[in-house]
């Protein structure tokens, strides 16, 4: 499961390196986004942790979920997964809250791992190429290029390699960013 928590995290990461480049020339609309990504692996076990997670989030009585809801709502995250259209991977869907300051400033929520840095960036247009190595618990590298379509779409992929049990893992995530409203309702921002 720490793959799965350096997927997420640095996939989310990652998008959120499209809006903090203050080259990028049109600005991100704040609210409540949604970001989907689909994410393949070399390591059957991520699939194997995916397909158990499912069935224990099924599982779950709804104070338990509940619970594990607020949990990540603290973070400013909401969660859902399930399978992955087309890609052929599981798909991680996160709703995550953008104020005005931060759509001003170009800016999204931090990660919840603050371990990941940038190496790299360099802008094209409205197209975005980063490069990130991600230390402490949980190290890896990754890039990704992430295209902002509009104030509201942004698109993208990310590559990311990481050490697991003594061997390298590869997870390749493709992903989508969408506007769903003005309103964050009870997503609350990343602190």
């Amino acid at each position: 499961m720490k793959i799965l928590a350096i997927t997420a995290l640095g996939a989310l990461a990652a998008c959120g390196l499209l809006a903090s480049s203050p080259a990028v020339a049109q600005k991100l609309a704040p609210g409540l986004w949604e970001h989907s990504m689909t994410v393949k692996s070399s390591d059957p076990r991520m699939a194997e942790g995916m397909a158990r997670m499912q069935k224990e989030m099924a599982n779950m009585t709804p104070q338990q979920r509940q619970q594990m809801e607020a949990l990540m709502a603290a973070q400013g995250i909401s969660m859902g997964v399930g399978v992955g259209a087309g890609a052929g991977g599981p798909a991680i869907t996160a709703k995550v809250c953008l104020t005005p300051e931060q759509a001003a400033r170009d800016e999204m929520p931090p990660p919840a791992d603050g371990d990941c840095k940038h190496t790299s960036m360099q802008r094209s247009g409205n197209t975005l190429r980063v490069k990130f190595t991600c230390t402490g618990k949980r190290q890896a590298t990754g890039e990704g290029e992430y295209t902002l379509e509009s104030p509201k779409a942004h698109r993208g992929r990310t590559t990311v390699e990481a050490v697991e049990g003594g061997k390298t893992v590869r997870m390749d995530m493709n992903h989508t960013g969408r506007w769903l409203s003005a309103d964050c309702g009870a997503v609350k921002p990343r602190p």
